[in-house]
């Protein structure tokens, strides 16, 4: 996932200036589409000491990647007024420090996958740190438009880690999740990136309002709230979900593409900040849709039998 939370306060203490590297807010949605692929692996309640080692786990590595990206972007982050207050931007940090504490991050995490969870969920969510911290940030993000959605792969994987931790294999419900976030990312993103694209030129960054204009970004993402609506509809298709979930998918699903309708024909900044903001909410209602009706969905068939 990308770092498009909204920012924190500017750090006061030092400790507080490490915390913020974390990108606290991304990596708790991280967090939770990781959780839901663990609660979603079983039909009933997950082994508890696995669950939990593996939240511990993917949250160390998650927080990693955000420090590292702190990092590799500091001169970017300068430019930026999302950005600016971070503490590699600031100076608060040297990059000695940022490289050390992510490093140490990664492998105390890497360490609690491979001990207490499973070899496979610990190269997985190593694997999406490279795809983040190094192919995303480094290589896609300064090269192409495209950037967001590519990179974005990296940032859909959290559901098949938590499946993974689980089951110990990845299995087609937890790509279908993966795939749900995957054609997520883009609207959600271009939606700050329209309101931010001032900030992205300054900076230099080929995102797609400053590379094909604002036009053409909101046409994007009017197309890939569509694409994302059908495939928020798979996980009924394959049996994976009840009517719970469905009649939750398609209201959120409507309500995106109302928004995403909105920003195409009758643009505004106030608007794309009410539409990115609302992204987030669209996922996280979603994911936990599919959990209500993961344990409530057999009782409500159960009653009307």
């Amino acid at each position: 996932m990308t770092s498009t939370a909204l920012p924190v306060a500017p750090a006061t203490s030092r400790w507080a200036q490490f915390y913020a590297l974390t990108k606290p807010r991304v990596v708790q949605l991280i967090v939770f589409c990781a959780l839901i692929g663990m609660l979603l692996a079983q039909p009933g309640l997950p082994d508890l000491k696995v669950a939990g080692a593996a939240v511990v786990g993917i949250w160390l590595v998650a927080a990693a990647a955000a420090a590292f990206n702190c990092l590799v972007e500091q001169h970017i982050d300068r430019k930026m007024a999302r950005t600016s207050w971070r503490p590699t931007a600031k100076g608060e940090l040297t990059n000695t420090q940022t490289l050390l504490f992510s490093g140490a991050l990664c492998g105390l995490g890497s360490l609690v996958l491979w001990v207490w969870v499973n070899p496979l969920t610990m190269w997985l969510t190593f694997a999406t740190f490279v795809g983040y911290a190094v192919v995303y940030t480094v290589v896609l993000k300064p090269l192409t438009p495209q950037n967001i959605v590519i990179g974005g792969a990296s940032g859909a994987m959290p559901p098949v880690l938590g499946w993974a931790a689980l089951r110990n294999d990845v299995g087609p419900e937890a790509i279908v999740l993966c795939l749900i976030i995957f054609l997520w990312t883009p609207p959600h993103f271009w939606a700050l990136a329209l309101y931010r694209t001032e900030d992205y030129r300054r900076a230099g960054l080929p995102m797609l309002p400053v590379t094909h204009g604002p036009e053409f970004t909101r046409l994007q993402v009017l197309l890939y709230t569509l694409v994302l609506f059908a495939s928020t509809l798979l996980p009924f298709i394959i049996g994976m979900s009840g009517l719970i979930y469905l009649v939750s998918a398609v209201v959120l699903g409507a309500m995106f593409i109302h928004y995403a309708w909105q920003l195409w024909r009758h643009y505004s900044d106030a608007l794309a900040r009410k539409t990115f903001r609302f992204s987030i909410w669209h996922l996280s209602l979603l994911f936990a849709a599919l959990l209500l009706d993961h344990y409530l969905g057999p009782v409500l068939q159960g009653l009307m039998r």
